[in-house]
């Protein structure tokens, strides 16, 4: 790990998940006119329509958050290069973890020094103590990367392949993430459906608010998982590359970022906090990808309400862990 990052813990007492079901439906059927919030065994989230890496959500979760938008902009800090094994031996480290299976799904920035420019990228890797015939640890590593491409278009790939065609290929990033970290464990999970919005508020933001209204300030809750978009269009943003310019106020970056409206159905990966507890938190960070490669980025809101369609399934974190912070 290196010795210049600092590594901050904010506990958490998450409430049981039994009882967010009762909690949330008020709210989010005030947002869509079709809700469902249940406890479920999700299906195996590797297979299709979700693509994860490993095959659950459960087993000592938490909340990573590491380095954050103030390294990049007004101008990128190109020093800031982080692999997402080396902030997991750091954070296991801290919480006395003995090795094993791990899952890392989330939002973060793309690997410039790998590949080659600015991107967005949807972290989705696992791994466990093992290792091949060769001596390397046992790395699935599902990671896509999103960028603009050459004609204004949506480019994407896969990190699996880069640089190499091995399954494990480059697990960096850069300047920031907002990561879910458990054990990759199948479990009881927060399962919630929602179609038709007819409110003002993007799925994750009507989640985010609900539980922020009914356990207030005092009693801090955060959450992650995946979450489809089964049906109309939806909004993305895509970073270009690097501006020479300084990006100084929200309408500098707003100007410079590349929106999209996009096609369902998208798979997405998201982390989202009530309270900020100190640690000048990312609230709330969701990627995407598409099942077939061709489009990926930064979720704002579906576009087209009255098809929206939305199936997640989420976890709580039973602790938050701030890296590098600015």
């Amino acid at each position: 790990m290196p010795s210049n990052w600092s590594i901050q813990h904010g506990g958490l007492s998450p409430p049981l998940l039994s009882s967010l079901p009762t909690i949330l439906h008020p709210y989010l059927s005030s947002n869509f006119t079709s809700v469902s919030v249940s406890l479920v065994d999700p299906p195996d989230l590797r297979l299709a329509p979700f693509h994860l890496a490993a095959a659950g959500l459960c087993g000592s979760p938490c909340i990573i958050d590491v380095g954050g938008p103030k390294y990049l902009h007004p101008f990128p800090n190109l020093n800031k290069k982080y692999d997402f094994l080396d902030i997991a031996a750091a954070v296991d480290e801290r919480l006395g973890q003995e090795p094993g299976g791990r899952l890392m799904i989330g939002a973060s920035a793309g690997p410039f020094h790998v590949l080659g420019g600015n991107a967005e990228l949807v972290p989705n890797i696992a791994w466990d103590d093992g290792a091949d015939e060769v001596g390397h640890r046992k790395v699935k590593n599902e990671t896509r990367w999103a960028k603009v491409g050459s004609q204004g278009e949506i480019s994407c790939g896969r990190m699996n392949t880069v640089n190499e065609p091995s399954e494990q290929a480059s697990s960096a990033f850069g300047l920031m993430a907002n990561l879910f970290y458990c054990s990759g464990e199948v479990g009881e999970v927060l399962k919630v459906s929602a179609q038709g919005r007819k409110g003002p508020l993007n799925f994750t933001e009507c989640i985010r608010q609900g539980l922020r209204s009914h356990f207030g300030e005092k009693h801090p809750v955060s959450i992650g998982g995946v979450f489809l978009i089964k049906r109309g269009k939806a909004r993305l943003h895509v970073m270009p590359e690097f501006s020479e310019k300084a990006l100084v106020t929200p309408d500098d970056v707003k100007n410079w970022l590349r929106f999209f409206e996009v096609d369902a159905p998208l798979v997405c990966l998201t982390t989202f906090h009530t309270e900020d507890l100190g640690l000048e938190l990312r609230m709330e960070h969701t990627h995407c990808f598409s099942e077939d490669g061709t489009v990926g980025g930064h979720y704002h809101a579906d576009t087209t309400p009255e098809e929206a369609e939305y199936e997640a399934y989420l976890n709580t974190a039973d602790s938050v862990w701030r890296v590098d912070q600015p």
